[in-house]
């Protein structure tokens, strides 16, 4: 089965950017074009990208609907949007824009029955849930939420969730290696997971296919060059 590979595209106040432990930085990649980071990985073979509105996730309003909406209209590639998502109008918000598939994000978790809701409108292919973990346990960046990990993907699975994307919240924007035990962790559960956290190399994406994911979100390393990006995706097509 092919392994789909996203390369991510950060967006803060409409340029690239990348999240650190104090919050969203500036990025000089492509210039902080992120108009010109999508059509290089587009060039590169990618058919899905991994866009996140970082100022709706930190600043619970949303910035960047126009460099969305320009990314989701590019040929030959899916929009794959993230950034704090926790209601029903929000997911529709970014379809609105283009996306194909939008990210519940966990913060949003400790509402079963809004994550209901927007499982219950959704039609099939278009959302996935943000898995965040910390030290064994859901804790989404920037709050306070600690969930039990089992408990929350049983519920999940019970009420309709189509796919998990789970984030090593460690090893976000840095290139140390994914968490390969969370992610056969998360894979028990029984529903498709993409995985995020610390991917630098096509031996990371293999041992996280090989883990239980059917695909990754490549972010500092696709963005600063470190991965073989084209050589990432055309493994992954075969």
């Amino acid at each position: 089965m092919p392994f789909t590979v996203l390369p991510a595209i950060d967006l803060w106040e409409c340029k690239l950017a990348l999240l650190t432990p104090d919050g969203p930085v500036p990025s000089d990649a492509f210039g902080g074009d992120p108009l010109a980071a999508a059509d290089a990985y587009i060039a590169a073979g990618a058919r899905w990208l991994h866009v996140v509105d970082m100022d709706l996730a930190f600043r619970g309003e949303p910035a960047n609907a126009d460099v969305i909406r320009t990314i989701s209209a590019r040929d030959a590639t899916r929009v794959q949007a993230s950034g704090g998502v926790r209601t029903a109008a929000q997911v529709a918000d970014l379809r609105s824009l283009g996306a194909a598939r939008v990210v519940v994000s966990s913060a949003a978790l400790d509402d079963e029955e809004g994550v209901a809701e927007i499982l219950g409108r959704s039609r099939p292919g278009e959302t996935a849930i943000g898995i965040e973990v910390s030290d064994g346990r859901i804790r989404p960046r920037g709050t306070d939420l600690d969930l039990e990990l089992a408990a929350t993907l049983g519920w999940l699975a019970a009420a309709g969730a189509e796919a998990l994307l789970v984030t090593a919240v460690d090893r976000v924007a840095t290139v140390t290696g994914p968490d390969t035990a969370l992610v056969r962790r998360v894979a028990r559960a029984g529903l498709p997971v993409l995985a995020a956290g610390g991917i630098r190399s096509l031996s990371d994406l293999e041992a996280i296919r090989d883990a239980g994911a059917e695909g990754a979100v490549v972010g500092r390393s696709a963005l600063e060059g470190s991965l073989d990006l084209s050589g990432a995706l055309a493994w992954s097509a075969v």
